[in-house]
Formats: C-alpha cells, structure tokens, sequence
C-alpha cells in the first residue's frame, strides 16, 4: 500500500477515534458517536488487514483497551464490532505472538495510567506521561528502531518481529491526530 495513504489513513483514525470519543462523552451524541466510531473501525480495519505494524498497532490498542476496561460506550462497541468484522472477512497478516504481547501491553499500561487520579495525584510527570499515553509511543520507537537495525545489519531475534520505522512516524502521526481533534472538539465544536 501506498505509503501517502497509509499516513492520511492513520491520521484519520487518530481524528476520528477521538472525535467519536468526545461526541460521546461530552456532547452525548451518541448516534453521532457510533457512526463516527464506525467510519474508525473500519479504517483501522483495513489498516490492519493490509499492513503488518498497523495490526500490531490496533490490535494492541483495542486488546489493550479490552483488558483495562475502557472499551465503555456504544461507539467503542461499534468500532470494535467493524474492526473484528473486517479482519475476519479480510484476514489479518501472521503475527509475532511477541510483537503483539508488548504492544497489548503498552497500550494497557496507558490506558490503566489515563485518567487515574491516584496516579495524577504522585507528579506532575506521570499525569502529563498518562495523559499523553507515553508508554505505547516508547515501545513502538523501540521496535520501530529495532526493525531500522535489523533492516541495515540483518539482527534477528527467533520469534520476534520488529516494526519498519516509518511505522513509528505513521504511529506519531495517529497519537497527533488525536491530540488535533481534541483541541478542534473543545475550542469550535464544544
């Protein structure tokens, strides 16, 4: 796939991810949510049935997500739904079982940080580190950077696969994405 789409498609589900996120929680719209949660899943689906990092990415996003309980509204509901449902119908890529454990678990680790008062309350580091969802954006550089080296000296691990490194940008490019539609939402929607 086109490397161009590729990064507007990952911008988009970061936007629209968010977007749904807010319509829900702060305006309460929810069938605008849903229909926005929809159009999320189904770009992550396609992602991820056509590209191997965008499965690790969602993949881990949503399992992540699945495991600390965040998945709490219809809109996360739908998006789930369409993203399971393009995947079994387009099958997604073979994947490193290890891969996929370590971006479960940065997104885990996020989303059990987010929002966490108890957390918030320790420094003003961790807030801003849970806030912004740190952990998942340190383990993709890491396997993003581990891909470039495997790439340039032909370092493998048995078992492990590592990302390309331009999937790190496309990844930095989603979290920015997010942050956009935030700030959209709450400065002209809100």
């Amino acid at each position: 796939m086109n490397v161009i789409i590729i990064a507007i498609l990952y911008g988009l589900s970061g936007f629209l991810m968010k977007f749904s996120d807010d319509e829900y929680d702060e305006k309460s719209n929810k069938l605008i949510a849903v229909i926005i949660g929809i159009i999320s899943g189904l770009i992550m689906g396609f992602l991820a049935t056509h590209n191997t990092d965008a499965s690790y990415i969602f993949l881990g996003i949503l399992i992540g997500n699945l495991i600390a309980f965040k998945i709490d509204g219809a809109h996360h509901v739908a998006s789930l739904l369409v993203f399971a449902a393009v995947s079994l119908i387009f099958g997604l890529p073979q994947l490193s079982l290890i891969t996929l454990a370590i971006c479960i678990t940065s997104a885990y680790i996020d989303e059990w940080g987010n929002d966490n008062l108890a957390i918030y309350k320790k420094s003003h580091f961790l807030k801003v580190f849970f806030d912004y969802r740190f952990s998942m954006k340190i383990a993709i550089f890491i396997l993003a950077l581990l891909g470039f080296y495997q790439a340039v000296t032909g370092f493998s691990i048995l078992g492990f696969e590592f990302l390309n490194f331009y999937t790190f940008l496309f990844f930095i490019l989603f979290e920015l994405s997010y942050e956009f539609s935030r700030i959209v939402f709450e400065k002209y929607i809100k």
